[in-house]
């Protein structure tokens, strides 16, 4: 797959790619001014017009894996639902409205776990361009209670963010909402898409740690471990809140020795700042789980990734590693980083915290 750590950042290489050589865009939205504004971008695609992104979107019979090895990205408008509660299985980070909404649905990485396969009928890239449209929805839903939306989990908005900009317009839109905080995770690591975002308390920027182990075998296309460090400590010395999501932990079979690796290698960089690991807002730990809708459809778009071939335990509808081996792999990690950073800052997924007797927060 075509490695997106720079392209990603640069609109003129994303256009030499053989991503979005195909662009449909729906016949209401081609005049808006976003819409020309994206098209620029990519001058020799072909811009095919269609009636609704559902007709392409979710057309049967479609070949996940062919489409997001060549993917065509898709313009349109969303006309409802512009935010969604967040699925249990999602950590609320101690926030009781907790809700997420998609600007975008899919995604450039191509990470062989990711519940995307299982959920989406296409391999294609869906922007909707009517940013307008979900901030008003947010903005009556603030005037009777504060919010924490992810705005980054159908999509890695920072992945694209010199094509599309979405970091900063999310960005610049929370920092004016007092009673709303925003979460814009990636597993990106290019450091100059900190140049256009605004710097506000109510936007957190959640980097997904995986060993470079791990990422080699599956988040393919992802930055590297240290890349998404270098990014993460870049964000910090500009004042961003940072969050690093050791989650999910995938199992490998030397994974302590992974993990271990990899926390070292952030007790290098973060030693070079004065506050080191306290300076981060918070980290966040827990194992593998998805739906079992979602594992069923995804073992069937990707039989050869070992990853999701584990045998999972089934709980509540849910696949996940066996207990024992949950606990035991959250345990280890938990107590390295208490090692570093105090328990407030270390959030724990509910399922596994409740198995070892514990709070949600550690």
């Amino acid at each position: 797959m075509h490695n997106l750590n720079n392209a990603c950042y640069d609109p003129a290489t994303m256009a030499k790619s053989h991503r979005f050589s195909h662009i449909y865009v729906e016949q209401r939205i081609k005049n808006l001014p976003r819409t020309r504004e994206i098209l620029s971008h990519f001058p020799k695609a072909q811009i095919i017009l269609i009636e609704h992104y559902k007709d392409v979107f979710c057309r049967r019979g479609q070949d996940y894996v062919r489409q997001h090895d060549s993917q065509a990205l898709i313009l349109a408008e969303k006309t409802e639902h512009f935010l969604y509660e967040a699925a249990p299985v999602c950590q609320d980070f101690g926030n009781a409205n907790f809700y997420y909404c998609s600007t975008m649905m899919n995604c450039v990485f191509d990470c062989d776990y990711c519940y995307l396969k299982g959920m989406y009928p296409s391999g294609h890239l869906v922007v909707f361009v009517n940013l307008e449209d979900y901030f008003d929805a947010i903005r009556r839903e603030l005037q009777t209670r504060n919010l924490y939306v992810c705005v980054s989990y159908d999509a890695d908005l920072l992945a694209l963010e010199g094509v599309f900009g979405y970091g900063k317009l999310w960005a610049e839109f929370a920092a004016a909402q007092p009673g709303l905080q925003i979460e814009i995770r990636t597993k990106s690591g290019n450091c100059n898409m900190w140049a256009g975002l605004l710097v506000s308390p109510r936007v957190i920027y959640a980097f997904t740690m995986s060993p470079q182990r791990v990422i080699t075998e599956s988040e393919h296309g992802t930055a590297s471990a240290a890349m998404r460090l270098e990014c993460a400590i870049t964000g910090l010395q500009k004042g961003h809140p940072v969050r690093l999501c050791f989650d999910p932990m995938l199992y490998v079979p030397d994974w302590q020795q992974a993990y271990s690796a990899l926390l070292k290698q952030a007790d290098e960089r973060l030693s070079d700042l004065d506050g080191d690991w306290n300076l981060l807002q918070d980290v966040s730990v827990g194992s593998f789980r998805i739906s079992q809708d979602y594992l069923k459809k995804l073992r069937k778009c990707k039989p050869g990734a070992a990853v999701i071939q584990f045998p999972f335990e089934n709980v509540g509808g849910v696949y996940q590693y066996p207990r024992k081996l949950a606990v035991q792999m959250e345990a280890w990690l938990v107590q390295e980083l208490e090692k570093r950073l105090p328990v407030e800052k270390i959030y724990r997924d509910f399922r596994s915290a409740e198995s070892c007797g514990r709070n949600e927060k550690k």
